[in-house]
This record gives C-alpha cells, sequence and structure tokens, in this order.
C-alpha cells in the first residue's frame, strides 16, 4: 500500500508561483496514475489535475489549465504541481492521490477513480 507525503504549501501573493510536491512510498510511484485535488472551505473537494501511469498522459480542470502543470519523476517517486499566475481563488487544501489502475481520461478527474489520499497541505494566495 502507497503512502502519500505532500511538500509544505504555503502563502503566496497572487501572481506567484508555487512548486508542490508528492512522494510516495511502499511502491514505485510509476505503478500508480496520480492525480492532484484541492479543497476551498465550505466547499467539495474538487479535481485540479491529473497524470496517468505508462503513458503520463494529463488532465487538467479548465480553472488551472494553462497555469498549472503536473509532472513525475519516477526515478524519485515523486510527482510535483507547477502552479504559476496564482490567483486567490486558488486558496485551499491541496490532496494529493493514487491509483493503481489506469483510469481512462474521462474518469481520471474523478474522486472515485483514488483509493489514495495524502493529508493535505494548505495553499494561500493573498496579498
Amino acid at each position: 500500500q502507497v503512502q502519500l507525503l505532500e511538500s509544505t504549501g504555503g502563502l503566496v501573493q497572487p501572481g506567484g508561483s508555487l512548486r508542490l510536491s508528492c512522494a510516495a512510498s511502499g511502491g514505485a510511484s510509476s505503478r500508480y496514475s496520480m492525480a492532484w485535488f484541492r479543497q476551498a472551505p465550505g466547499k467539495e473537494r474538487e479535481f485540479v489535475a491529473a497524470i496517468r501511469r505508462g503513458d503520463s498522459k494529463t488532465a487538467y480542470a479548465n480553472s488551472v489549465k494553462g497555469r498549472f502543470t503536473i509532472s513525475r519523476d519516477n526515478a524519485k517517486n515523486t510527482v510535483f504541481l507547477q502552479m504559476n499566475s496564482l490567483k486567490p481563488e486558488d486558496t485551499a487544501v491541496f490532496f494529493c492521490a493514487a491509483t493503481t489502475s489506469n483510469p481512462i481520461f474521462s474518469y481520471m478527474g474523478q474522486k472515485e477513480a483514488y483509493e489514495f489520499w495524502g493529508q493535505g497541505t494548505q495553499v494561500t494566495v493573498s496579498s
């Protein structure tokens, strides 16, 4: 069973950048499709980005497309989320997720597709 550990988030000014990482232990990350979700106060957990195992196909929520990039370094068992042009509405707790399956593209953004979750890390975008 894989364990996921997110890097510490932080406070960033609007327009700034931040990179989150998610280290997988207990199993090679190359065996998993990985994703990032986020949850703002009082809101449902929502999909941010995903990267599939094998072909590394990526998917993004419309709200972050063009600003966020998900990538993986299998040698380090780590997945990254590079966040640029951050906005106050990006403020949320960000969660890393993983699945041993290889979800079809249309299913990559569904919470139900992932059986392993990290504890979450706070990202605050504010001046």
